[in-house]
């Protein structure tokens, strides 16, 4: 059975699918309502789970902070039109333009005092 958390990450997966962007691990955390977690484990738990119970979601749209992209990740945005590049490090990838890329949710309106 998914966790909550989980759950909830699940609908922002789907809404990231939908609008065609991704989204930072720490984004995606806050909107879900709990902390990504120290180098995102929590939200690495998470995803563990989406992939297991929903293989269907693009969990590959979840980022980690660092924009640095994993080995599973790679084809997957490629495949979605994602240009990716060497990082500084010259081992790992990051996406071209990620900031343009990521997914900007509104703030929800503030309440009205009744008067």
């Amino acid at each position: 059975m998914a966790s909550t958390r989980a759950d909830v990450v699940a609908e922002i997966l789907w809404e990231l699918k939908r609008a065609g962007k991704l989204a930072k691990y720490t984004v995606i955390a806050r909107r879900a309502g709990f902390s990504a977690g120290t180098n995102g484990r929590t939200m690495d738990s998470c995803l563990k789970v989406v992939r297991r119970d929903w293989p269907h979601l693009h969990w590959w749209r979840a980022i980690k902070d660092d924009a640095v992209i994993e080995a599973d990740q790679e084809q997957k945005l490629r495949e979605a039109g994602f240009e990716l590049v060497q990082h500084s490090s010259g081992k790992r990838l990051i996406v071209v333009g990620i900031e343009e890329h990521c997914m900007v949710w509104e703030p929800p309106p503030a309440a009205t005092a009744i008067a």
